[in-house]
């Protein structure tokens, strides 16, 4: 069971629920450490006092905040948790929205909050059916760590969850980044969604969603402990476009959908492109239909003509069939 983060109440109207705050994620990349190359000493971050000229230890750092060069004012971790904000201690909801009015770039770490004990679980539950049922998530304000933070909260199968959230004023506006004077053809709007169609699945479970970077870490340090050579490189992908070189952008989107298609197992028979050749078709039979409605005379006329150049004319051995 994950440890204890922070611990305090959700405010819902006059509603609390004490709840525990726990780390909703993994981190299960390997961690290196600083070492001196020579002699493989490790290489350590020490803490120095400029005044004293001395190492201090952990329990005699603390925080502050400097006014000028020469004047810093101490702060206490006790003055910071005795801070008199209505969310010191509570996660007070705001209000409610819906999930897509909420720029994804505004959400970051997840937590999930534990209800603390029997007295709290009927609270809990009431609003986690309540989130669910209305389709909605709350937006809340919260204190951690010597700051007022923005989150939102939504649920997680039968949990709720805490997302920390950026303050409007923290995202920068990406207007000034979006490229100029690009025009795009319908066929190459229309190329890119069908990639985007053969791309599409329901889940992320597969080989293509794993950290195959951690699993050759493991595999290059298990190598180097039995005394082998670390693994060879795999083979190198397709070469890259240079840099500068102009791109035919619809021949690289077909490349793209037919590469996605051989990867389903799909073959040419999934495209739906008609060509016009049937359509010409019909079109010069539907000419010559009419030549066959002459009129009776007309035929016997030609049925006349017929009999009497078979009379003058000298008649022929029949051809023999190849």
């Amino acid at each position: 069971m994950p440890r204890t983060i922070w611990s305090g109440a959700i405010s819902f109207g006059l509603v609390t629920v004490p709840i525990h705050v726990v780390s909703a994620t993994e981190d299960h990349s390997l961690r290196f450490h600083q070492y001196h190359l020579e002699d493989m000493g490790r290489v350590r971050v020490r803490k120095y006092c400029e005044l004293e000229d001395r190492e201090v230890t952990q329990d005699e750092i603390g925080k502050g905040y400097e006014l000028s060069k020469d004047t810093v004012i101490p702060v206490l971790d006790e003055e910071l948790r005795e801070l008199p904000l209505p969310t010191a201690k509570a996660i007070e909801i705001e209000g409610f929205v819906p999930l897509a009015s909420i720029d994804p770039m505004g959400i970051g770490e997840g937590y999930y909050l534990q209800p603390d004990g029997q007295v709290a679980a009927k609270p809990y539950k009431l609003l986690r059916q309540a989130l669910e049922r209305s389709s909605k998530v709350a937006v809340a304000k919260y204190a951690w760590s010597g700051r007022e933070r923005l989150g939102m909260l939504r649920v997680r199968e039968e949990v709720i969850v805490l997302h920390a959230m950026r303050w409007p004023d923290e995202i920068r506006d990406p207007s000034e980044l979006a490229p100029r004077g690009i025009e795009l053809s319908e066929d190459e709007i229309t190329e890119a969604e069908q990639l985007i169609d053969r791309l599409t699945r329901d889940d992320l479970e597969g080989e293509e969603f794993q950290d195959h970077y951690t699993e050759a870490l493991h595999e290059v340090i298990e190598a180097k402990q039995e005394g082998h050579a670390p693994p060879a490189a795999g083979e190198a992908g397709e070469a890259e476009e240079e840099p500068g070189k102009v791109l035919d952008l619809m021949a690289a989107l077909q490349q793209s959908v037919a590469k996605a298609k051989a990867s389903r197992g799909e073959g040419d028979e999934a495209d739906v492109h008609d060509l016009p050749r049937k359509k010409t078709a019909a079109r010069k039979t539907a000419k010559k239909q009419p030549a066959k409605k002459t009129s009776a005379k007309r035929t016997a006329a030609k049925e006349t003509t017929k009999k009497t150049a078979a009379k003058k004319t000298t008649p022929r051995k029949p051809r023999r069939s190849a």
